[in-house]
């Protein structure tokens, strides 16, 4: 029987375990550069165990950023201070992709050098609610619907940056279709208001998901590169009115190209029928950050022995717990997270959290 604990191969490269840190924002690129900083190479460098380890949220440009201090990767800077990352996760044996993630109407001209840019999307909706910025809680503003000659543009900068990715000594990509940021924000039909050939049917609206992850892989080879998804997720005021057609319509052409891996991000557990329907579909490596009971649901385990997933993804758990294969192998203890650590600050609470044999 396969377990959480037994190696695989992720499209030629061998990971130690089926474990994955999830992506995590954290918030803690300093300076005017958004680099990150030595803090960053300890914090990874922690968790290298992990099977494998997908960073926060890293933009391909500065309109990509939608939170204070997140880290980039459109810059020589960015590049040099990533591959001080990725070199010391390599020399524990680890392995680590970066996931490109532009916010597209979540963000703020505060955030960003010059405050007269405006935030780009599909469409011009303003999502509900309010982003945290250094000057306070920040109303979102509607962003700048792109026009159909500068959506290649946007399809080029998750290009560069996943080259830049490469540069910088990763092993490969994950692309964010997740969450409610910009490539979400094409899937679904509240933020996707288009009438052209970018939105409308459920073929047009997987249209931008299907062509960044094409261009992603004939740059960087489809071994490199993941997509991340989340069916049905409400995050950022995401409302999906037809998750059972847009996800299997956009595995099916996602399939043929076959990329390195899916990752599913379950909000509930009532859509594991959907992941069930799209482990079916995807005939590559699949990645699941699963809806659980409880922050420490061993019962998680079992969707790799069942055969639902092949890697299991593990956030906050995995932030509070560095060397959390060997504390899941054992079922615990486990350190709790300290949520007022979780965005910017110090290193209390990012890399203080002692491994098992420390306690």
């Amino acid at each position: 029987m396969t377990t959480a604990f037994d190696p695989i191969e992720l499209s030629g490269t061998q990971l130690a375990n089926r474990i994955a840190m999830a992506p995590m924002t954290r918030s803690r690129a300093y300076g005017d550069g958004l680099t990150v900083t030595e803090s960053t190479v300890e914090y990874y460098s922690q968790r290298a165990s992990a099977g494998l380890i997908v960073t926060e949220g890293i933009q391909p440009s500065v309109l990509g950023q939608g939170y204070p201090n997140t880290p980039g990767l459109h810059s020589d800077e960015q590049v040099a201070a990533w591959r001080k990352v990725t070199d010391a996760v390599h020399a524990k044996g680890g392995k680590i992709f970066a996931q490109i993630m532009h916010a597209g109407r979540i963000g703020h001209p505060v955030l960003w050098p010059d405050q007269e840019l405006v935030s780009v999307a599909p469409s011009a909706v303003a999502p509900a609610g309010q982003l945290y910025t250094h000057e306070g809680p920040k109303d979102f503003i509607a962003p700048r619907e792109l026009g159909a000659d500068e959506i290649p543009a946007i399809i080029a900068e998750f290009v560069e940056a996943a080259r830049n990715a490469v540069a910088a000594g990763f092993d490969g990509v994950e692309l964010h279709g997740a969450n409610g940021y910009l490539i979400h924000q094409f899937l679904a039909p509240n933020t996707n208001l288009r009438t052209d050939e970018w939105g409308g049917s459920v073929e047009n609206r997987i249209r931008f998901a299907v062509e960044v992850t094409k261009a992603v892989a004939e740059a960087i080879g489809p071994e490199r590169t993941g997509l991340r998804v989340s069916p049905g997720n409400a995050y950022n005021d995401i409302a999906e009115t037809d998750t059972e057609a847009v996800y299997p319509a956009l595995i099916n052409e996602i399939e043929p190209l076959g990329i390195g891996y899916l990752h599913i991000v379950e909000m509930v557990p009532g859509y594991r029928e959907i992941t069930r329907e799209l482990r079916e579909k995807f005939s590559g490596t699949l990645i699941l950050n699963p809806a659980t009971e409880g922050p420490t649901d061993h019962a998680a385990l079992g969707l790799i022995e069942d055969g639902t997933a092949d890697i299991l993804a593990f956030g906050a758990l995995f932030l509070a717990n560095p060397d959390l294969p060997v504390r899941l192998k054992s079922e615990g203890p486990y350190n709790t997270p300290d949520t007022a650590s979780f965005f910017g600050g110090d290193d209390k609470g990012y890399i203080d959290y002692p491994a098992l044999s420390a306690n």
